[in-house]
């Protein structure tokens, strides 16, 4: 000790000390950590075995102070929690107040991402619960300005970025995801996110939040799910010169590049998880996401959300509207505003189940269907200039430029935006719908809200009460003329959760568009005639297991019909064994 103290005395540095004893005085550095600087490496050895301050720290088990007595003994958590037990009723009751505490939403996104990388059940049973509170919060509207902030509020990573630099080596990537029993992969290159364009890398809030609606509104296990992002690159120069920007500082990469990485991606999702993956496209711009559906549809499991989720959906509302304005879907004239994949993915869908409903051939009942672009009506005399996906929709007609024209030409019963444009549908549009429709149907699907192309007040005061109205993004109820209108939500959170349960559980191999319109069938069953007397055409959120599940046992069905399943045999029941399939948060007992 006197050797010691007079070698510090004389200046000489407490790294100098026998390593094999001690590291400064302190505990043994078994492992070098301590001494490394960061051009000595070192093994980043951790426990394997849940307990004590590990457990504490793994979201997927983790309880806080529900963690019980003997539980505490078991799994060595004495002193590392509080001496209360709470239950999860209360951790659930606390985290409602706090949340509700936050005025920005972006504060409450933040929260509720945190809990999910703290507590996954806590996380679930919240989003269970209290669903028509925050689902605005965990998806649209909240998630577009989250992606548009990603870099800056980035923590934890979640989900897997397959970049470039991953090419020839994306299989040894899938391989690093710590689950291995994956059935859903929700996948975006953030071109196109919501209706705020490339956001690249930034865009993974799209996957995350999908798959956080699977669990919570579908009942798909978390553990299944697996969120991607594949990052090519991106055009927005903004983020390009953002210091915070986590993606690629490069160009989008396009053509041979692109589609190689695509492929490769595909190659290896099947190759690692098996022909029954399901593959949900999110957010890719119009002609990837074109291509990508007709190239894999025939190989893989996929389903693109913005083109078949939205489809079904409103094809659902539409349905459903037909009791409260009379007639069949081919008695009704559509008009869309955006013929991009969420315009031309709906029409195509109303084609087709007017195409059952009446035995005409599709190319016949696309003629009552009409799409308005960036320049104007879609029309014949445009066919040789259009991209392939608008030119079934080319019918005869003098041009047409602007939409109120289009309007005043088509007469339509119908009125639906898929632009991604904010207030397009002007007070001289709305007008116009009113002025040869007794009730007109007037569907503003634009994302997130700032995007819609007429707000739920705005239809209703400039119809005088007579809209039958839904959008994209929720907005609040509104009062005219001493009436209280509740606006219906056009949410593909409706669909993909129990229409990617029904593929799950029937071991479904392919998509097929009779899929799809069981998926609408189902939902647009499920409005009740009280939903009618407030003017909806969706039923609410607050049932929205109950709804995913029929969703899931008509998909499955037909499925079956269609001998696309594979898990046999078949269920007696579907509806109680999709709801058997469905995951639960609620705490499990640790021995």
């Amino acid at each position: 000790m006197e050797n010691t103290m007079k070698e510090i005395k004389e200046g000489v540095s407490a790294l100098d000390f026998d390593s094999n004893t001690t590291v400064a005085g302190g505990v043994r550095d078994f492992y070098g950590e301590d001494r490394a600087t960061e051009d000595q490496l070192v093994t980043p050895w951790t426990f394997s075995v849940a307990s004590g301050y590990t457990l504490l720290r793994d979201p997927h088990h983790n309880k806080g102070l529900a963690f019980n007595q003997n539980e505490r003994d078991a799994h060595y958590l004495r002193g590392l929690l509080p001496p209360t037990v709470a239950t999860q009723a209360l951790q659930e009751k606390k985290m409602m107040h706090n949340l509700r505490q936050y005025q920005v939403p972006l504060q409450k996104y933040m929260a509720m991402m945190d809990l999910q990388e703290r507590n996954e059940r806590l996380f679930y049973k919240l989003l269970i619960d209290h669903v028509e509170e925050l689902l605005p919060v965990v998806y649209t509207p909240t998630v577009g300005e989250a992606c548009q902030k990603y870099g800056s509020i980035f923590m934890r990573p979640q989900g897997l970025y397959i970049s470039l630099k991953e090419k020839g080596k994306i299989l040894e990537v899938l391989k690093n995801w710590p689950e291995k029993n994956i059935q859903v992969i929700v996948v975006t290159d953030g071109e196109r996110i919501l209706g705020l364009g490339d956001l690249g890398c930034q865009g993974m809030g799209i996957p995350v939040g999908k798959l956080s609606l699977y669990t919570a509104l579908g009942g798909v296990r978390p553990s299944s799910c697996l969120p991607i992002t594949i990052d090519v690159g991106t055009n927005n120069e903004k983020l390009l010169n953002d210091e915070f920007y986590i993606g690629l500082r490069q160009k989008r990469a396009t053509g041979k590049e692109y589609a190689e990485l695509l492929h490769e991606f595909m190659c290896a999702v099947k190759q690692n998880y098996g022909e029954k993956i399901l593959v949900q496209f999110e957010d890719f711009a119009n002609h990837n996401a074109f291509d990508l559906l007709a190239r894999y549809s025939t190989s893989h499991l996929v389903f693109n959300d913005d083109i078949q989720g939205t489809a079904s959906v409103v094809l659902s509302g539409l349905v459903a509207s037909l009791k409260l304005v009379g007639g069949t879907l081919a008695d009704h004239t559509f008009l869309f505003l955006g013929a991009g994949e969420a315009g031309t993915g709906i029409a195509e869908l109303i084609a087709l189940e007017i195409s059952k409903q009446t035995k005409v051939p599709a190319e016949e009942t696309r003629k009552g269907i009409w799409l308005v672009d960036s320049k104007g009506l879609i029309v014949q005399s445009r066919v040789e200039s259009l991209q392939h996906f608008k030119k079934p929709w080319a019918h005869e007609h003098e041009p047409v430029t602007t939409l109120l024209d289009a309007v005043k030409a088509i007469k339509p019963t119908v009125l639906i935006g898929t632009s991604g444009v904010g207030k397009t549908f002007t007070k001289d549009v709305v007008e116009t719908m009113a002025s040869f429709n007794e009730k007109p149907v007037i569907l503003a699907l634009s994302n997130p809200t700032s995007q819609a192309e007429c707000t739920a007040e705005e239809a209703y005061t400039w119809t005088k009460g007579r809209a039958i109205y839904a959008s994209g993004s929720p907005f609040d109820p509104v009062e005219y003329d001493g009436n209280i209108f509740v606006p219906g939500q056009a949410n593909n959170a409706y669909i993909f959760p129990g229409f990617g349960l029904g593929l799950i559980m029937s071991g479904t191999i392919r998509v097929h568009d009779d899929l799809l319109l069981a998926a609408s069938e189902a939902l647009a069953g499920q409005v009740t005639q009280e939903n009618y007397d407030k003017g909806l055409i969706y039923p609410p959120f607050k049932n929205i297991r109950k709804i995913s599940a029929k969703i899931a046992a008509n998909v499955a069905a037909k499925a079956y019909d269609l001998g696309l399943a594979t898990r046999l045999p078949r269920p007696e029941n579907l509806e109680s064994f999709a709801e058997s399939c469905m995951y639960s948060p609620d705490y499990r007992m640790y021995r």
